[in-house]
């Protein structure tokens, strides 16, 4: 009999839900009990093929408990168990972000020790193997401390340590995140399969590695990580002899670039890899609710991104078994890389984002429009998109504060009249202006696009255009990268859209 690796000593536990304990066993293994003697709770274990799984029922908040595994003589006990709140950190690059990177990373680090918060890094591995669970049996919980928390995710961090401040009680977060990969990667395989609009990421795989065995992809895998370790260290080389360095003269001082590399069962970027190898290793451990920052690496395939993500979404609640587990997504910043034109695939990637969160239960919208850098896809400052995921928080999940207070203003709707178009927003209480306002736009059928003038007329907003036809869209900071002149008094951006009128 075994837990699963995320339990472990210093763990948090999920207060006033069922909690799941689970994990592995052998053939014909005898009755398994579950229980917190500090709470006076226990739960009898599910066995089968393999695979035990127990129910406590729902605890209050307890900072020190202990949990036990019982199964004949066999007793497992954890230690310096908390009962609180539990948060999942997924996404890529800016939710794995770490905070001794941060731009304020070394005060937190200096300061972390005192705040209860607690961390589980689900273990990086490529594929389910002899690394996988030698990494595993490393992996636990930690406390905080300036050297644990080095390599915590940074958003994970500042909202553990503003939500517990607000509820009084411990804050786990489990981080899940990998940087540089598609929401396909965090899916299963039958679910991709089951909607023709996404099933392209099984496909294209599949034919990619047609006709090759196991050993096969390893091989050119790991010739692949030998030779671009060899090229990370050229490239590093280019930018410490000339910080200014253009990408196109790196390619040209360094040769090509061959990353993500070939596809192939080693390739974490692989459709459903990280779903095998790190989601199904935590779930279902009972969370408080998912904090989701991702969609960058699926700007290639921005029209069908809100599939993809609600797909993803009610994988993760099915792996959960959870109907109603809350997510709450960061809709992307202002990004472009200096060299590349403005492709306008990131507002689709916002609108997408938006639009779960306008139709899928118990989700919500962090807006961090203002939080991108130009040229920079992984902005330093951190603590601006955790606070608003902690907004969130506080009115989706808690009810502890009202949406005109954590959510930007949203468009609702636009009427004509006979001096230009109005535009009507929700959750908003006024609106603050930060330089031009500039941003707006309208376009007709025939699908030309004039910019507008805006002016604000207490919680509306007037547009005027000089050429006269008849609009058919309207759209707000349609562009992957642009100032973000215009907040509501609750200080939060005002999110970007594309609407018909």
């Amino acid at each position: 009999m075994k837990a699963a690796a995320v339990f472990s000593d210093n763990m948090v536990l999920q207060r006033r839900r069922p909690v799941r304990i689970f994990g592995t066993c052998g053939e014909g293994q005898g009755p398994i009990t579950v229980r917190v003697p500090e709470l006076g709770t226990s739960g009898e274990a599910i066995v089968s093929g393999g695979r035990w799984e127990a129910v406590l029922p729902p605890m209050e908040a307890c900072p020190v408990c202990t949990l036990e595994i019982i199964s004949g003589a066999v007793k497992k006990q954890f230690r310096n168990v908390a009962v609180g709140e539990v948060w999942l950190a997924g996404g890529q690059s800016n939710m794995e972000y770490e905070l001794q990177n941060e731009l304020n990373g070394s005060q937190a680090l200096a300061e972390c020790g005192s705040e209860n918060v607690r961390f589980y890094y689900t273990p990086k591995c490529e594929m389910s193997d002899d690394k996988l669970i030698k990494a595993e049996a490393e992996s636990s919980w930690q406390a905080p401390s300036p050297e644990n928390s080095r390599a915590w995710s940074a958003v994970g961090y500042y909202f553990a340590k503003h939500l517990s401040r607000r509820l009084g009680v411990t804050v786990g977060v489990i981080g899940c995140n990998w940087g540089g990969t598609s929401a396909s990667a965090w899916i299963s395989r039958e679910r991709l399969l089951q909607d023709s609009r996404i099933r392209i990421y099984i496909d294209e795989y599949d034919q990619a590695i047609k006709g090759k065995s196991d050993s096969e992809m390893i091989a050119e895998y790991e010739e692949y990580g030998r030779c671009q370790w060899e090229w990370e260290q050229r490239k590093n080389k280019c930018y410490a002899e000339d910080p200014d360095i253009s990408w196109d003269q790196v390619l040209e001082k360094c040769g090509e670039n061959l990353y993500p590399g070939p596809p192939g069962i080693m390739n974490p970027m692989r459709p459903c890899g990280l779903h095998e190898t790190m989601i199904s290793r935590v779930a279902p451990y009972t969370l408080g609710g998912v904090l989701y920052y991702q969609g960058e690496s699926d700007d290639h395939r921005p029209d069908t991104y809100e599939v993809l993500l609600k797909a993803l979404i009610d994988q993760w609640r099915s792996d959960w078994k959870d109907k109603e587990l809350p997510f709450l997504l960061v809709q992307l910043p202002m990004h472009r890389y200096a060299a590349d034109p403005d492709y306008k695939n990131w507002p689709v990637i916002r609108q997408a984002q938006y639009d779960v969160f306008r139709t899928v239960k118990n989700t919500g919208l962090a807006s961090a429009l203002d939080c991108g850098e130009f040229n920079e896809i992984h902005p330093r400052d951190k603590s601006a998109v955790a606070y608003r995921l902690y907004l969130q928080a506080l009115s989706e999940v808690y009810g502890l504060a009202d949406r005109s207070e954590t959510l930007p203003p949203l468009f609702r709707c636009a009427v004509h009249e006979k001096d230009g178009l109005r535009l009507f927003f929700d959750n908003c209480t006024g609106f603050e202006v930060r330089g031009e306002l500039t941003g707006f736009e309208l376009s007709g059928a025939d699908g030309k696009t004039v910019p507008a003038s805006a002016e604000v007329q207490g919680n509306t907003i007037l547009l005027t255009a000089a050429a006269e036809r008849p609009f058919r869209e309207v759209r707000w900071l349609w562009t992957n990268y642009a100032g973000v002149p215009l907040f509501g008094k609750n200080d939060l951006p005002v999110a970007s859209f594309r609407a018909e009128i």
